[in-house]
Parts: structure tokens; sequence; C-alpha cells
């Protein structure tokens, strides 16, 4: 991500988030891969799956709340439909052991909502078939985040999740391709992924909407 030259002394501060919002137009969108285009300048974002499914067409303008992290070999930005799922996020990468690779992974196969009543019924079931996670990892993950999530309600969802708009279909090759991708950069093996993707019926569908079947199948 480029950073511009008058953020660079703040951003050696790990601990500080200076870009907390992005308002533009999508310009890219490879999951979980996007690029928005603000006064010509392109930001460049990872977001989970849960958001892709809510991002309007190449073109359109977007809004999404940010969360940046500084490392010393690169700033990555990180980008969510609601507030409430960058709290989550921020969240799973405060637990020992998560990192945002994890963290997205985990977003990705469940809804804000899901997770914590996963993690108020303390059932790792959906948790360990989310690559990375295991019985013990899952075990402790929901240790640690009960109490974090005491505070937190489920509500019932008030959106689909599809894409917003007249969305255009890709061709089939196209979106398998994209879909495919989109779960190997989340951790599921190539085989895995090309199973899963290849199970649903993919005629007629976006590359959001087979990523979502793919991974509901998944998890």
């Amino acid at each position: 991500m480029n950073v511009p030259t008058g953020l660079q002394p703040a951003l050696m501060r790990k601990d500080l988030n200076v870009i907390g919002r992005l308002r533009g137009t999508l310009a890219e969108k490879q999951p979980p891969h996007l690029i928005i285009d603000i006064n010509g300048l392109g930001y460049e974002l990872e977001v989970p799956m849960t958001t892709l499914y809510r991002l309007p067409a190449v073109g359109q303008a977007v809004t999404l709340h940010t969360h940046l992290i500084v490392r010393e070999d690169a700033h990555l930005l990180y980008g969510f439909h609601e507030k409430r799922e960058r709290e989550l996020f921020r969240e799973l990468i405060r637990l020992n052991g998560v990192g945002p690779k994890l963290a997205l992974a985990l977003m990705s196969g469940l809804e804000v909502d899901e997770l914590v009543r996963c993690v108020q019924a303390q059932d790792t079931s959906a948790l360990v078939k989310v690559p990375g996670v295991g019985k013990k990892t899952a075990e402790r993950l929901l240790v640690e985040l009960k109490d974090r999530f005491k505070a937190w309600e489920t509500v019932p969802s008030m959106f689909q999740l599809v894409p917003n708009g007249p969305t255009p279909l890709p061709t089939v090759s196209t979106a398998e391709a994209d879909a495919v991708s989109a779960l190997i950069s989340l951790g599921y093996k190539p085989q895995e992924a090309s199973r899963a993707v290849a199970a649903v019926d993919a005629k007629g569908l976006s590359s959001e909407e087979l990523i979502r079947r793919s991974l509901k199948g998944m998890i």
C-alpha cells in the first residue's frame, strides 16, 4: 500500500490506526483483495468474504471501515462492511496465535453473530473446519473469547448476503477461478478449494455468490 508522505512518521507507531474509514470508487475486485480509488490514489485492501458479498459492482461508490497493521516490511490495510466486523477482527488478532490471515478465515466462514453464538455455546464444530484451526486451537479460542464476548449480542441479519445493485455476472470459468483463488487465499488446499467449488452448481452465479456457497459447504 502506498502511504502519503505526511503519514509515514505516524505509521511508525504500530498501535496507531490512522486510517479508520475509506470512501471512494471500487476500482478492482480480486477476492480477497480490493483497490479503492480515492482522488486518483489507489488503496489496496484485504477483506473477509462476508464483506466481499456486500460490495457493489466495480466502478461504483463504496465505503469501508478499515484497520491498518504496520510491519517493518509492509503497511497492510483491512476493510470491513460494518464497524462490528472490524471490532471482531480486532478482538481476534489480540488472541494468542491468531494473525490477520486466520482472523479473516474465521470471519469468512462465519458471520459475526454465528461466531458469537459458537462462543456463547462453546461449540467447536464450525471452527474446526476453518483452515489452521484444530480441535485444541478451537477450544482455546472459545475459552479466550468467552469473556470478551459477554457484552456482545447477536442480532437478526438486516441484509442478504448478495452483492448490492445489478452486478453484471462474469463468465462461469472466471467465477470458478475467482472462487478457487479466494478459498486458497483463506488457507484451504487447492484440491479442497477445487472440490468445494465443483460441488456447487455455478451456472449463472457471480464470483461472490459462488464463494459464499462453496464456503457454506465447507464450514
